[in-house]
């Protein structure tokens, strides 16, 4: 099974993908609650030098809501993880498949939001 919903934008900079992703997040009801820039934590806290690396915190707190209310705890799983990755040919986009990290957890009425959830992803990175 895989883990995330992935997507290459052949020629495309991390600049230009992360305002696309951003912006089909939006229109799927996402919001960016968190960003870490990896690449500069990385050159400053070690001195490693790498590509471009964005980790993207999304979250629908319409969804996140719903989730919370069917299992607290839960919370400690959001936000929905979106990457944009510099490769050769342009920049990935991987998002995580909330029903994949849902596994750990056994609880059906979840699940069936996990998979509402990663549909809404899957559209959000498929329009970027």
């Amino acid at each position: 099974m895989s883990y995330t919903h992935d997507r290459l934008l052949k020629d495309v900079s991390i600049d230009d993908a992360d305002a696309r992703v951003r912006a089909s997040l939006s229109e799927a009801g996402f919001g960016v609650l968190t960003e870490i820039d990896v690449k500069e934590t990385m050159k400053k806290k070690i001195g490693a030098e790498m590509s471009g690396y964005r980790i993207l915190g999304a979250c629908n707190p319409k969804m996140a809501y719903e989730a919370i209310g069917i299992e607290p705890r839960v919370g400690a799983m959001l936000p929905c993880n979106v990457i944009l990755r510099e490769t050769d040919g342009g920049t990935e986009i991987s998002a995580i498949d909330p029903v994949a990290s849902m596994t750990a957890i056994d609880n059906d009425d979840l699940h069936a939001v996990a998979g509402k959830v990663r549909d809404m992803l899957v559209d959000a990175v498929d329009a970027a």
